[in-house]
């Protein structure tokens, strides 16, 4: 599925952020009751299991506050000045994509002004971001943009407790050597920082915020360069970048910051370094595709978390000691992958197939430098009915590298008991068809089942990490067991009218299901398991450069565990939230969510500005959309 530039700006509710904007497309599901956060749910997988490429060059953060060891986040980074186009593959990927388990995003941005300099300014009660581009020299461009938040100062205005600030940075660069020979640099960056403040109203939902939520301080950057070389009856690419992710989290005891109250101290640093090179052919109409992808990362954690505080009956004795995850790690590994793929078209390109191979190693796991073991075939078929119908197939196996929180825990003696850790395995299978009455208007309808294994599991609680991603922090820091299984099934349907005139729209319906096994081996739904999932856009152009735009969505209730009330009462002093009851895994559901939001735009053309005032307004109907109940206590006077 695709989306265009003019689409994901206009988007109701969408706040000019890619992340909130797919969730318009079939199969992207919410993170949890009220959808406040950026974690993309593809098919019923988790958040982590998609990857973002830009202009060639893997983005592994794309939002602010992002959970390590996961996904997601409050705000995307991207800024959509500079994008031209989004596709969104939900299987079948390219073999050159490596750790793509539900889904990859390929994003296309423009190229700067080549003829003046010029620029845009974007003004909100959030934000403000300012782009500038335009020529360089007459074979180069460029596109750079900043932008600061006042999140905090409107959440103080509105007696909230947390305090969320953040910038970001971008540009690009495109230099053109000869007609032959293009150089591309493109670089993004953000700096986050939340942090809390006392609240006028010491209500129980601001408490638990207060008590519940660490200071969180981090920067990430992605930098790189992509040579495209045109060859006869074809191409070569060679990609070079470099990202970086610093985390740090705090957290004390009841707010109290001074050391001995401190329940959550992590500092945390993951570094990667990629090169890749593919060469492209076209012969007898075959497209031959091959290279090689080799990176050379780092991690490094320093981690103090108090899980449980000690318990003692009324004699004084220990019932359960205090438990404490403790360590200081350094690791530093190579990761390297070879790729084919090839397609075709056959019978008067009324049948296109397309076929791919990929084996991933990497250095430090046991079992990392088996060829064998991450070797992931793919193969699909298109199939063209008539002039407006086509039919469409797939089966492939895509592979995902354990998360590097998870390679970096070590032991009480100091061991990585990790390095036992398999690559987790997923298998899609599918059916659907296509139909395309006109060229601007698509039907799609599609089915499929997703089989996992070697998922990995927690060694505390015996949940599979599925579960988990959509709370801020970190994730990973633990033992990990990788006997995990899952499926995931369901049917798509999709309709797409591209802007004519005046009228664009698009609608999808999902039915997903989607469950994954613990430590006991049961498949029990996930945190995803939506079942339901529906959303509509609809933009209008009126005369005198009036537009409007509308969104609606709807989902099934997500699935909650309910709380060990005993283990949380105990506990509440210290972590300051409850502690779910693993024997009831996702045992309740929520309520349903919708949500109706509404944009109104006008437009004013001058001799050489333009200037665009907008009215968003989220949840328009004022939905009482249900989130996840909160363990904390109402204090009295």
């Amino acid at each position: 599925q695709q989306l265009t530039t003019q689409e994901i700006k206009s988007n109701p509710g969408g706040n000019f952020d890619v992340s909130k904007v797919v969730q318009t497309l079939p199969g992207v599901g919410l993170s949890n009751g009220v959808g406040e956060r950026n974690d993309i749910i593809i098919r019923g997988g988790a958040p982590n299991e998609n990857v973002y490429y830009l202009d060639g060059i893997e983005i592994p953060v794309l939002n602010h506050f992002q959970t390590q060891g996961s996904s997601g986040g409050a705000q995307g980074i991207l800024n959509v000045s500079f994008i031209e186009s989004l596709k969104l593959s939900t299987s079948a990927f390219d073999s050159k994509y490596s750790d793509a388990l539900a889904s990859t995003f390929v994003i296309k941005q423009r190229n700067g002004n080549p003829d003046r300099f010029s620029g845009n300014v974007r003004a909100s009660l959030t934000e403000s971001v300012l782009t500038l581009e335009g020529p360089l020299s007459p074979k180069t461009t460029f596109l750079s943009s900043a932008r600061t938040s006042y999140l905090g100062l409107l959440f103080k205005l509105i007696d909230l407790p947390i305090r969320p600030d953040f910038y970001d940075f971008q540009y690009k660069v495109n230099h053109k050597f000869d007609d032959k020979t293009t150089l591309t640099a493109i670089g993004i960056g953000a700096i986050d920082n939340f942090s809390f403040a006392p609240t006028r109203d010491a209500s129980p939902e601001n408490i638990y915020v207060l008590r519940s939520t660490p200071y969180i301080n981090q920067w990430t950057y992605t930098m790189g360069f992509n040579l495209n070389r045109r060859i006869t009856d074809g191409y070569m690419n060679f990609s070079l970048s470099r990202n970086m992710f610093h985390t740090t989290l705090d957290k004390f005891e009841d707010e109290q910051k001074i050391e001995d109250k401190r329940t959550l101290l992590v500092n945390s640093d993951e570094i990667e370094n990629k090169f890749r090179f593919d060469y492209n052919k076209f012969v007898n109409g075959w497209r031959f595709s091959t290279g090689a992808d080799v990176q050379y990362v780092g991690y490094s954690g320093d981690v103090f978390n108090k899980i449980r505080q000690e318990v003692k009956d009324e004699d004084g004795v220990v019932i359960a000691p205090e438990q404490t995850i403790t360590f200081d790690s350094k690791i530093n590994f190579w990761k390297y992958g070879l790729f084919a793929h090839a397609s075709k078209h056959f019978f008067n390109e009324k049948l296109l197939l397309s076929g791919g191979v990929r084996t991933d190693m990497n250095s430090f796991t046991e079992e990392g430098q088996n060829p064998i073991k991450t070797l992931s075939p793919r193969v699909s078929a298109s199939y063209s009915i008539a002039n407006q119908w086509r039919i469409n197939a797939s089966v492939g196996t895509y592979y995902k590298t354990p998360i590097y929180t998870a390679l970096g825990y070590k032991d009480a003696a100091g061991n990585y008991v990790n390095k036992d850790l398999d690559y987790t395995r997923s298998t899609h299978y599918v059916l659907g068809t296509e139909y395309m009455p006109k060229r601007s208007l698509r039907f799609t309808f599609e089915g499929y089942y997703k089989r996992y294994s070697d998922y990995p599991i927690s060694g505390l609680t015996g949940v599979s990490l599925a579960n988990q991603g959509s709370q801020f922090g970190s994730v990973g820091s633990e033992p990990i067991l990788s006997d995990g299984k899952g499926e995931t099934y369901g049917l798509e349907f999709f309709v797409q009218q591209k802007m004519t005139n005046r009228l664009f729209y698009v609608a999808s319906y999902s039915y997903v299901v989607s469950k994954f096994s613990g430590a006991d081996g049961e498949l029990k739904s996930s945190s995803w398991d939506n079942r339901h999932l529906f959303s509509a856009t609809l933009g209008y152009k009126f005369n005198k450069d009036w537009d409007l735009g509308l969104k609606y969505r709807f989902a099934g209730g997500s699935p909650y565990t309910p709380f060990d009330m005993v283990a949380s009462q105990q506990n509440y002093l210290l972590i300051g939230e409850g502690i779910p009851d693993v024997d009831l895994l996702n045992e309740k559901r929520l309520a349903n969510y919708s949500q109706l939001d509404l944009r109104i735009d006008k437009k004013y053309f001058f001799n050489k500005t333009s200037l665009i005032v907008y009215l968003d307004v989220q949840n328009l109907l004022a939905s009482k959309n249900e989130n996840e109940p909160y363990y904390t206590f109402k204090r009295n006077e």
